[in-house]
């Protein structure tokens, strides 16, 4: 029997629409003799079923399911490929467990965890997680920019503390472009965190299970034509993503038992994608991604092309670990 596969895309967020390629990417590679994909578009207002044709039907959300020309149909399986809530802060996750549905990446908390960067740093502490000198803000407290500019020095990035994609993210050099950067993450989400600037290599690296074994890839080198690793450095062309990573055979073998350590530490499953900048051999953690960029141009795809997975593969071992 062929299983019953809801690809979840869309989302509440700013990375709405590169959600919804990540997840017509997974619709057109996913095993037709072995699935059923339904592709399920997630937004505010509603949530339907998108047909072949691009026609939609509602879903059910007290247990998941659609009915199609009168006959309910119902999910063995969701493939979790919304970027940014609520797919990848918890709440999607935490639906599916209540409904006893299994989905592709991590456990409800986990994923709250890993989208909260103050959380995520604040839980790798006790592990001597290297990382940048952090500033945290809630909207409405008093900031004081000699105490911000004492604590983590300048330049330094102003980021929405929840958020994806390099939304409300901005590298500021002077105190007099604190004020707009601060405002500008604010309107992304109600806590920010201005972190020191860390003038090293950047890469990314995923690690994910793949046939019942957690799995690192090949580490991808970040060089932006912008300033840093923005919108338009990321999606839009503006950036070399070179995979594998030009560096070191010490710091590849420090950055892989790094998010290797990670990943099993906070006991993450299927797929994430780190970032880390290197200080001298030493990586030092910026962020986690429990559900990233899944088109044929995004990181993790290229780096598990580079260790000989398809994405045929990739996709198909998200739903076998997702149902054992």
């Amino acid at each position: 029997m062929k299983k019953n596969i809801a690809i979840i895309m869309g989302g509440y967020s700013s990375e709405y629409n590169i959600s919804i390629k990540s997840g017509n990417v997974v619709h057109k590679y996913l095993d037709r003799e072995k699935y059923n994909p339904y592709r399920i578009v997630i937004t505010k207002n509603k949530w339907y079923y998108l047909d072949e044709l691009e026609q939609e039907h509602p879903i059910e959300r007290s247990d998941f399911s659609v009915e199609i020309h009168g006959k309910k149909i119902q999910f063995d399986c969701v493939f979790n490929a919304i970027h940014g809530t609520p797919g990848e802060d918890g709440l999607m996750q935490a639906y599916f467990e209540l409904l006893g549905i299994p989905q592709t990446s991590c456990n409800h908390y986990e994923a709250a965890l890993t989208f909260n960067k103050r959380d995520l740093l604040s839980a790798l502490k006790p592990y001597n997680v290297p990382c940048a000198t952090s500033y945290f803000l809630n909207k409405g407290q008093s900031i004081d920019e000699d105490s911000i500019v004492d604590k983590v020095g300048l330049p330094c990035f102003v980021k929405a503390n929840r958020a994806g994609s390099s939304y409300g993210v901005s590298k500021v050099y002077d105190k007099a472009a604190l004020a707009d950067a601060i405002e500008s993450a604010f309107k992304e989400d109600s806590q920010i965190i201005i972190e020191s600037f860390l003038d090293g290599t950047e890469v990314s690296i995923g690690v994910i299970t793949f046939n019942n074994k957690v799995t690192v890839l090949p580490a991808t080198e970040i060089i932006s034509e912008n300033d840093f690793f923005d919108f338009e450095a990321k999606y839009l062309g503006k950036s070399q993503e070179i995979t594998p990573a030009r560096i070191s055979e010490k710091q590849e073998s420090n950055v892989r038992q790094l998010a290797e350590f990670i990943y099993k530490t906070l006991g993450l499953k299927g797929y994430t994608r780190s970032e880390f900048i290197f200080i001298g051999d030493e990586p030092h953690l910026l962020e986690i991604n429990t559900t990233p960029g899944l088109t044929e141009e995004s990181l993790l795809p290229q780096q598990a092309k580079t260790a000989g997975i398809t994405l045929e593969e990739l996709f198909d071992t998200a739903i076998v670990e997702a149902l054992r």
